[in-house]
């Protein structure tokens, strides 16, 4: 596309925010794009929020009643740990929806990026007694290295808060049976691209389950050396993908940058 109007232009920041904020808040804005082009939105509902840089307690979420496409760098609301707005108190968000990031932002400090989805394939996989299994080399990068939370119905009070914890560990992948996804991811790239990861594993185990018959699952050793394999040297994945990811968002709507 040679469309001069379509390129990227980034927006300046805004006067009292850091550059590491705006930042933050394009990135955020990317990933609810991003997700909306996989379909992984449902309506209004589900979050990815993330830490706001330099500021303890922060975060950045999705105002309720936004589709995911509709999402921009300036229009994602800060709040506190208790869902409660800092600054322009004209927006909304789903305060009971953004428990389960709360639980998960303060127990791991590492978990700088939460996505938590009702994406249909890790629902899907979620819902068997089974869960993911050592199918796919996109499903060996979990290898046990996924939690498990089972369904306890929409509210989310303080003793399942402990419970959904506890079973997330310090794993970066969690299914909650019956519900949904979860990813904490030290970066949002890295948030999103183990998402990704995790969708395509779910959907390569629901096709090859559709075919009958009998599964291949490579032996122990070789998931366990493929799983080291994939980690590498355990730095934030996401660092090559991101980029090009915000190049094809940039051909089809850079609005998101606003």
């Amino acid at each position: 596309m040679n469309d001069a109007s379509r390129l990227p232009v980034d927006s300046p920041v805004p006067a009292g925010m850091s550059a590491e904020e705006w930042q933050t808040r394009v990135d955020l804005a990317a990933c609810y794009r991003l997700c909306a082009l996989k379909n992984w939105d449902d309506l209004i509902y589900t979050h990815i929020s993330a830490m706001v840089p330099g500021e303890e307690g922060r975060y950045l979420i999705n105002p309720f009643g936004w589709r995911f496409d509709e999402i921009t760098a300036s229009s994602l609301v800060k709040i506190d740990i208790n869902g409660k707005i800092i600054g322009d108190q004209t927006a909304r968000v789903n305060v009971t929806g953004f428990a389960i990031h709360g639980a998960v932002h303060t127990a791991r400090a590492d978990a700088i990026c939460v996505m938590h989805l009702h994406n249909e394939n890790g629902v899907a996989v979620g819902m068997q007694k089974g869960g993911l299994l050592p199918l796919s080399q996109h499903a060996l990068r979990f290898y046990e290295q996924m939690g498990y939370h089972d369904y306890e119905g929409l509210a989310l009070s303080a003793a399942e808060q402990g419970r959904l914890i506890a079973h997330l560990g310090t794993y970066p992948a969690m299914l909650l049976r019956n519900h949904g996804t979860l990813i904490s991811g030290r970066t949002i790239a890295e948030a999103y691209t183990l998402m990704d990861t995790l969708d395509k594993a779910c959907s390569f185990q629901l096709k090859a389950q559709s075919g009958g018959g009998p599964l291949n699952i490579p032996p122990p050793e070789v998931c366990a050396k493929t799983y080291k394999e994939l980690l590498g040297d355990g730095s934030p994945e996401g660092i090559l993908e991101w980029p090009a990811l915000l190049r094809k968002l940039d051909a089809i709507d850079p609005s998101y940058r606003n």
